[in-house]
This record gives C-alpha cells, sequence and structure tokens, in this order.
C-alpha cells in the first residue's frame, strides 16, 4: 500500500516517525510530507491553504513504484488536524484512492477552519503581528489541549520543536470536492482534545462514510 501522511499545524512531518516506521514495519510504502508552506521557518516565506495544497499534490505526483511497492492502485492519502483540510481539497486527486482524517478538520464547502473548530478558548494559541499562529510557551496549558495523554516528558520534546502557522489558513474558505473514493475518519479519544499523531494512546478504530468502524488500515 502507498500512503502520504500530512501533518497538522506548528509541527512537522517528524510526528508521523512513529506511524510510519510501524507502516512501513508491515510492507507498506510511506511518503511523509516533511513540512508544509503555511509552517515555513521563515514568516515571510509562508503560504497559504492553496500553497500547502500544491504541495502535497506534488508529493501525490512524484509517488512511484521505485520502492517495490505497486502504486498502480493509487495511494491512501492520511490527514492529521490541520493536515485534513488539506487532504480534503485533494479527493478528486485521480492518484487517491482513499482519504483518512485522524483527529482532523473536514470543513465542507464554503467553510473554514474557523468555522468548524471546537468551541474550547483559544487562550492557547497567540497571534502575532507577522500573520503568524503560534502555540502558547506554557507547556501545561499547551498539553492539556494538544495531547493531554502524554506524560510531561514526552510533551516536552514535542512542544519545544513547534513552529508558527500562517493565520490565513485558519480563515481560507475549502473547496471541498466530493471524493469519488471511500474516506474514513479516526477520532482522538476524550482525553486529548487534538494532539500529534505519536502520542502513545492513538488508537486504530476507523469509521467509514458509512459509519461501520474496524480496527485496521483502510485496504
Amino acid at each position: 500500500m502507498q500512503l502520504v501522511l500530512v501533518h497538522g499545524a506548528w509541527f512537522a512531518g517528524w510526528t508521523w516517525s512513529r506511524v510510519a516506521d510501524d507502516l512501513r514495519s508491515r510492507g507498506h510504502s510511506v511518503h511523509v510530507v516533511e513540512q508544509l508552506p503555511s509552517g515555513a521557518d521563515d514568516p515571510a516565506a509562508r503560504g497559504d491553504l492553496a500553497a500547502d495544497v500544491a504541495h502535497v499534490r506534488s508529493v501525490l505526483d512524484g509517488v512511484d513504484s521505485d520502492d517495490g511497492v505497486d502504486s498502480d492502485d493509487g495511494v491512501v492519502l492520511v490527514g492529521h488536524s490541520y493536515g485534513g483540510i488539506v487532504t480534503g481539497e485533494l479527493a478528486a486527486h485521480p492518484r487517491v484512492r482513499h482519504s483518512v482524517f485522524v483527529a482532523a478538520f473536514r470543513p465542507s464547502a464554503g467553510k473554514s477552519l474557523s468555522d468548524v473548530r471546537s468551541p474550547h478558548p483559544v487562550e492557547w494559541i497567540e497571534a502575532r503581528e507577522d500573520g503568524s499562529l503560534h502555540v502558547t510557551a506554557d507547556q501545561a496549558v499547551a498539553r492539556d489541549v494538544l495531547a493531554a495523554d502524554l506524560d510531561e516528558a514526552a510533551f516536552a520534546d514535542v512542544h519545544a520543536r513547534r513552529n508558527g502557522h500562517a493565520a490565513i489558513t485558519f480563515a481560507q474558505p475549502a473547496t471541498a470536492p466530493a471524493p469519488a473514493h471511500p474516506v474514513t475518519s479516526c477520532c482522538a479519544r476524550a482525553t486529548a482534545r487534538s494532539s500529534p499523531p505519536t502520542r502513545s494512546g492513538w488508537r486504530r478504530a476507523w469509521t467509514t462514510s458509512s459509519g461501520s468502524t474496524r480496527p485496521t488500515w483502510p485496504r
């Protein structure tokens, strides 16, 4: 199976490291999006939602069979958190055969992330004059919101590697093309409002578009 993994806001492809290693050990070919343009190190170089979609499209276009895994059957595109919006925007890509949303945003056409986000207070998000959003430096607050089920030591590493994210992406509406393939959503446990996919308690309970669940990756 060929998979492309898309990270969420404030972090990068390293958040998928344990998941990617596990999938590769099972014989799958995994392509991790290392850094979306919206999270570039240089605030002046940060892109918007369209730039993120274009970047992931280029990754999809570049997936091949050089690693011995057949890509003729298409790619499973996986998005976490903000990465879900990017994943949804690529639903009509001819190489995507299955879209997976891991604790991810998936706004309908015309809706933005800001329109569909949870009602939790946003004191943990800091807006800066350079047009970027940052996770609060208060590690305890950030852990409670992003990864309540990670112990303090594990989250300290995650928190230290956070980056800025282009604020404009939270306000840009999705086009949300209708997928012609199966869609699967995986929701986080109640013990964490949102979290990187490397968190220790990530469960493999996949809810399909028909509402059924199954404890494995889509085949």
